[in-house]
């Protein structure tokens, strides 16, 4: 089938510029889920179904560089704590959860981001090995340890839901032999890569290292990307607390050779011109979550910096848990609003770079701009339209700009992968909505009045 999107403000976000790509009166031709054709003024091309769009604006569909969707009903906790308290509070729960309750916070999460405009996600999936609350900034190693299937399970909720995403697996290296963490990691990975590989883009590590009690957690991590093919993202130097002892974990990855393209590096807040120096000269990159970051009091990523001695950048939303509404809109203005009264110079993020951030940035990092993160010919129609009128922002006096700073999901009128239609705006059109909504809305606080939690 074929679709032909006329009429739009169209913003491509195409790499190799600066430019966002806008178009005033812009078309848009979609072929078998991807992009065949892109124009101005009246279509060259014709389709077996048109959308007139009359003046919204087409966009691509948000890329979560940093996401861990199976946190979706677990909104509200921890609210006068920092990371590791309120991590207490949330996975305390999900301590609980058994394969299908992980299934179906995963897939109401899933489509939670697809409702608010989020069509790819990098997504941290909640390891098999139970949480355990800080000791000294390192976990124990020592908690019960889930089958697979709790894993697994995560992924195909992604994949039921429509979304696109990068499968991050938790290696829980203290969990078994070395053979036997092995064993582990290589049948998540086969699991994630036998599923359709235009939803599954690739898996990749939760890199635990910042948390990790083993001294050579790193050199694992390395070793199992090698042996995999697979990048590694680790939340690294987030929270205010034992700063010193999370700058040293720093020399375990760069040691350990992780320091290239596959590895991100997760918030990447309290560094040092050092440690940033290091990581552009290795070529890893960085995500960052504005909205999670100032939720938990965490701090604010030296982003301009990083950027302007080129680390590629991507931007997320995180948990749920901790961004609470998942609005790409309004995580791009707390980060332009974060760095320009941290610089206190309004040119350090401007609307264009903190858009591209959110699309194309997130892909780059991701390794998946290939596929998704512009509207460009021969990769997927991941698309959103978003009308200026409804609610009315008045005249679009900038409007790559006005997109940016006044849109938020009131504007969302569809969202769209491959061009096909995954939620109108008010309601998603995946038959299992319902369900995942009724049980995430039964189970979660059932599961925590038998246990006690959240605390």
């Amino acid at each position: 089938m074929s679709l032909l999107v006329t009429g739009a403000r169209l913003i491509t976000v195409p790499a190799g510029t600066d430019d966002p790509g806008y178009i005033e009166n812009g078309w848009l031709l979609v072929e078998d889920g991807r992009i065949a054709a892109i124009g101005s003024g009246t279509p060259t091309a014709t389709a077996d179904e048109t959308l007139d769009v009359g003046g919204a604006f087409v966009a691509p569909g948000f890329v979560s560089s940093h996401s861990h969707l199976f946190t979706s009903g677990l909104r509200g906790l921890g609210v006068s704590e920092t990371l590791y308290g309120w991590c207490d509070s949330m996975l305390g729960t999900t301590a609980h959860f058994g394969p299908e309750d992980m299934y179906w916070s995963t897939l109401h999460g899933a489509l939670d981001f697809l409702g608010n405009g989020v069509t790819t996600a990098y997504n941290f999936t909640d390891p098999q090995q139970a949480w355990e609350p800080m000791v000294a900034g390192s976990r124990a190693g020592r908690a019960p340890l889930r089958p697979l299937e709790y894993h697994t399970r995560q992924a195909d909720a992604c994949r039921d839901a429509g979304l696109r995403f990068v499968d991050a697996i938790a290696m829980d290296v203290t969990a078994g032999t070395d053979d036997e963490v092995f064993e582990r990691f290589a049948a998540a990975v086969a699991h994630t890569r036998g599923l359709d590989p235009d939803l599954a883009l690739g898996a990749s590590i939760m890199g635990q290292v910042q948390w990790s009690p083993r001294p050579d957690a790193a050199e694992f991590e390395v070793a199992a990307m090698r042996r995999f093919g697979v990048t590694n993202q680790a939340h690294f130097l987030e929270s205010p607390e034992q700063i010193a002892e999370q700058r040293a974990k720093f020399a375990l990855y760069r040691d350990a050779g992780a320091l290239g393209p596959d590895m991100m590096f997760g918030h990447f807040i309290q560094t040092t011109p050092e440690i940033i120096e290091e990581t552009v000269a290795g070529g890893a990159s960085m995500s960052w979550q504005p909205a999670s970051n100032g939720r938990l009091a965490s701090g604010v990523a030296l982003v301009p910096e990083m950027l302007a001695m080129g680390m590629k950048v991507g931007i997320g939303l995180d948990d749920q848990a901790c961004t609470d509404v998942s609005d790409p809109w309004q995580n791009m203005r707390m980060g332009i609003a974060m760095q320009r009264a941290r610089t206190k110079d309004p040119l350090s993020m401007m609307p264009e770079l903190v858009l591209r951030l959110h699309t194309l940035g997130g892909a780059e990092i991701l390794g998946v701009d290939d596929r998704v993160g512009s509207l460009e010919v021969g990769k997927f129609a991941d698309f959103v339209v978003v009308d200026p009128r409804h609610p009315d922002v008045g005249p679009l006096w900038h409007p790559v700009r006005s997109y940016v700073l006044s849109m938020t999901p009131r504007n969302l009128k569809g969202v769209y992968v491959g061009g096909a239609l995954v939620h109108d705006g008010s309601a998603s059109t995946n038959p299992l909505g319902d369900e995942a909504s009724a049980r995430v809305h039964e189970a979660l606080p059932a599961i925590a009045a038998r246990h006690g939690h959240p605390r």
